[in-house]
């Protein structure tokens, strides 16, 4: 009996705490600064975006490449994406063998005599290496920042192929940043202003992000297919080949999605028409 009342209070008590916690009113403590003034991806228009007859582009996709070859990979790995995979984007086999062979990072190795690590030019199979040979040295050469890889970073961020965009694009100067409220970042946050070091970005998640600004102005990059290189057209192409790193299947899974609604159509009809002829007769 004892007991039973001692368990009553106990839970009566918890149940107390309970609505204390989650529905009487609590001061309202200071919204962070990076809440206010972050700022979400504006909509960019990519030929994949339709989720039933969304395609990458090729041309798009090699420019994007580019892009990646002669600005970010300076910093950034892409250790998912074999050389040979940019066949899948409209590369000829010679075309590729000669992007490997010409990397500016070659690829380690060690000699098998004596054991001595070395380098060697990379081959069409090679996964494209990491610029820097371990994460110590990545770190050193960027401020103590570790650069992330690459291959998968479109599916790995909230906004995907438009989060990239938007980051590439987003650099502002801090002083007199508003955000869509109107509300001025410093004179609301003094405190908030950009470390040394870093660079403020509303699109990154504390607003204040390492990687200095990496298109900086127009015709950083000479096209190869001769498309006028602004830096709005190199971040949209360059966000696209990302994309396609992260899911080269997209067009895959795309098709087997329609021919498998296509099937489901069909087997309803038949269904249905079924039913209709064996319960023709039937009173129910």
């Amino acid at each position: 009996m004892i007991v039973r009342i001692v368990g009553f209070f106990a839970g009566l008590a918890f149940v107390s705490a309970l609505f204390v916690a989650f529905v009487m009113p609590r001061e309202k403590g200071e919204v962070a600064a990076s809440v206010l003034f972050h700022a979400e991806p504006e909509p960019v228009h990519f030929s994949f975006d339709n989720p039933i007859w969304g395609k990458y582009d090729p041309a798009q996709l090699q420019r994007g490449f580019q892009v990646y070859q002669e600005v970010c990979s300076a910093c950034h790995s892409m250790k998912l994406v074999a050389f040979r995979d940019l066949e899948q984007i409209g590369f000829t086999k010679p075309e590729v063998k000669a992007i490997a062979k010409q990397w500016k990072t070659e690829v380690p190795t060690f000699d098998e005599k004596t054991g001595d690590a070395k380098t060697r030019k990379a081959i069409a199979a090679d996964y494209i290496p990491s610029p820097f040979p371990n994460e110590t040295a990545a770190r050193a050469a960027n401020n103590n920042a570790l650069p992330p890889d690459m291959s998968d970073l479109a599916k790995s961020r909230e906004g995907g192929a438009a989060y990239i965009h938007a980051l590439i694009t987003g650099y502002r100067d801090q002083v007199g940043y508003k955000n869509e409220k109107g509300q001025e970042l410093l004179k609301m946050y003094p405190d908030a202003k950009t470390p040394p070091g870093l660079h403020f970005n509303p699109y990154f998640a504390n607003l204040n992000i390492a990687m200095p600004p990496p298109l900086t102005a127009d015709g950083q990059v000479t096209y190869a297919d001769g498309t006028k290189a602004t830096v709005n057209q190199m971040s949209t192409d360059v966000s696209a080949f990302l994309m396609w790193a992260a899911e080269p299947k997209l067009e895959n899974r795309h098709r087997t999605g329609i021919a498998v609604v296509i099937f489901l159509i069909i087997a309803t009809l038949l269904a249905y028409g079924s039913y209709q002829t064996i319960w023709r007769d039937k009173k129910h």
